[in-house]
Parts: C-alpha cells; structure tokens; sequence
C-alpha cells in the first residue's frame, strides 16, 4: 500500500478554498471516496487510494468485539454505554457519569483507564475547571469511553487488564481482526501506529475508510450473525444517542447524526479525517460509506465544510438539513474586531455514478 508520504504518487484534489474579501488567500487539499456496501465505488477526488490513519474514526470498529464477544450483554451496557464506547466525547458531567457506570460493571475504577488526560473539549467544562482551578481527570479525555470499552472486554475474555492497550494483547488482536474484515486488507499487511489516546491506530486506504462505513451500516451477507447483530446496535446506539458521540455543543457529529434524523451515523477523526455512513435507502439501497481527509489535517476550518458539501452533492442532506448545519457551512473568518472578513468553503465537484448504486 501507498502511504500519505509517498507525494510523488499522490495528487491531492483541492476541497476548501479560504475567501478574504475578494481573493483566495490559501487553500486545503484531499481526498474523498464514496463506496456502497457491496464494494462499488460512487464518487472519488483526489487519491483515495492514499494510506492514512483512521484516527477516532476507528472507534465503532473498536467498540464492535465488545459485543460480539458477549461483553456488552454480559455486563449489561446500556444503548447509551455503546454509544460512548463509539464517540469522542467532550468531557461533560454526563459523559463522565456514563463511563463511571461502565466502570462500575466491570469492577474496575479511573486509575485502570490508560488514555491519558487532556483539557475537555467542552469549553464549558474546561472553564469551569479552571474557575475552580481544578485539573482535568482521565474521565473528560474524549477517548475514556473507548478506553472503558476495552477494559471490559479485557476482564470478559480474561486478558491483562493492565496490558489492554498494548498491539500483543487480546483485546488489541480481536480489534485488528474486526478492521481487517470491514476493510479487506490482511493485518499482516495494515499499518498500525499509536494514537493519541496511546492504543493501536490503523492505517487504510481512505477508499477503505468509506468502505467499512457502508459495511456498518450495511453489512455484508459474509459476515456471520454476531458482527451483523452487532452492527446494528452500533448504528442504533450512535443514533439515538448523537450527543455520547460528540458533545451537547459545538460538536459537527452530534450535529450531523441529529440532522440525519436516523438515516446517517457520522465519525470525526484527527488530522482532517472524516467519515459518514448512510443507511440504506431508495437510492442507496446497499448503503454508502463516505470518507475524507483533509491533507493538511486541519481539524477545524477545512473539514466541515468540505464534508458538509460531500453530502450535499451526493444527495444525502436535504435544503432543510442543510440549513440546520449552516453554522458549520462555510466557516466564518473574523477579524479581531468580530468583523466578518472572509469565509472558508467548499470548492469541489464530485463526479457521481448512481449506476453503481
């Protein structure tokens, strides 16, 4: 496989234009695919076949061996626990009580989490803590819920609870295997490197992205009853509960999966990758995976909007939904006054074939 680093066989397609007044003063550059669930190729820009890290992308498939295993059923996790298992919270007290019950089923408590501490994402959290000059905990890390996931499913199959996070453990080893089948890439053959968070990350085509997307929400008749039972309550999970996935606020997945209204799951990852997996419909009645990476890996200006219009075009997002989205659409460039000066949008067309529907 080819990885991002290799530019001389990578043509990035520009996505995002950055508008300052009446000129473009800088723009992002990327890559899109949109694949259906049976593996057919709808729309792609840039080089998608470019190898980049999954990120937080990865958690769904992170979370599916919790319930393949029994693990979920075992401690009885509620929808709302998988959802968090799946998301990138942003460290309000819900999300901390929600991995503090997690714990609690499984017998363990916050010191066994191995993700580390960061400032909340929310920014409520974060300055209420510094008013009460208080430190972060390792329960706001937006990764604890993942982290509490793979805990439980190191104290379910019996593997090292103080190891969990390492590539040679079980719990590590079922999770590769759960990427491997979504993407059909052998895990001999994957990359793998370390998150943020501190356990494996993988490393896929952006194609592949899309594809185990469109497998999530779409599974394939190859996958046995369990994976497929599975799926379902990830995509359950994550639907009915968008804020466990990103936060009360300012969160574009929380935003996206609510203006779906049950017909899309939607996954942030760092480094400007995204990923969307549309339920299957009318029109894309094997479902569709859509992924994105920004080149640059801008987090912030550039992803929401090329992702936004990546739906839009491909008909996902009605007006009215897009319309709820608009204060991600185009980004605003304010000046230090709060003066509007500029804006950061789309500037892409996607070629779509619907025969491949």
């Amino acid at each position: 496989m080819s990885s991002e680093s290799d530019s001389a066989h990578v043509t990035a397609a520009s996505l995002v234009e950055v508008w300052r007044g009446p000129i473009v003063e800088s723009q992002h550059r990327g890559h899109i695919a949109a694949v259906t669930g049976d593996g057919k190729t709808v729309s792609a820009l840039g080089a998608p076949d470019t190898v980049t890290f999954l990120r937080s992308s990865g958690k769904p498939f992170q979370a599916l061996p919790l319930l393949t295993s029994g693990a979920a059923d075992r401690f009885g996790f509620t929808v709302q626990e998988i959802a968090i298992a799946c998301g990138s919270h942003s460290g309000e007290p819900g999300h901390v009580e929600t991995v503090r019950s997690i714990l609690g089923k499984i017998g363990v408590d916050e010191s066994a989490l191995k993700c580390g501490v960061h400032e909340p994402f929310s920014a409520e959290v974060a300055r209420e803590l510094a008013r009460k000059q208080k430190p972060p905990n390792v329960l706001q890390n937006n990764c604890s819920g993942k982290h509490a996931a793979m805990l439980a499913l190191a104290v379910h199959v019996g593997a090292p609870t103080g190891s969990y996070d390492d590539w040679g453990n079980p719990v590590q080893q079922a999770i590769a295997k759960t990427v491997a089948e979504f993407s059909d890439i052998p895990v001999e053959q994957m990359a793998v490197g370390v998150d943020g968070c501190g356990v494996p990350v993988f490393g896929v085509p952006v194609r592949d992205m899309a594809l185990m997307y469109a497998r999530l929400v779409s599974p394939s008749k190859s996958f046995d009853d369990a994976t497929r039972t599975a799926c379902r309550r990830i995509i359950k999970a994550m639907i009915n509960f968008p804020e466990m996935v990103g936060g009360a606020k300012d969160r574009l997945d929380t935003e996206l999966i609510k203006a779906g209204q049950g017909r899309l799951i939607s996954k942030i990852g760092a480094e400007g990758v995204y990923t969307v997996g549309v339920l299957p419909s009318a029109e894309w009645p094997n479902g569709l995976g859509v992924a994105l990476k920004i080149e640059d890996g801008d987090d912030h200006r550039a992803r929401p909007p090329a992702v936004i219009e990546a739906l839009r075009q491909l008909n996902v997002l009605a007006k009215s939904e897009l319309i709820a989205l608009a204060s991600y659409a185009p980004t605003i460039i304010r000046n230090r006054r709060g003066e509007r000066v500029g804006e950061v949008r789309a500037a892409f067309t996607l070629e779509i074939n619907r025969a491949s529907s």
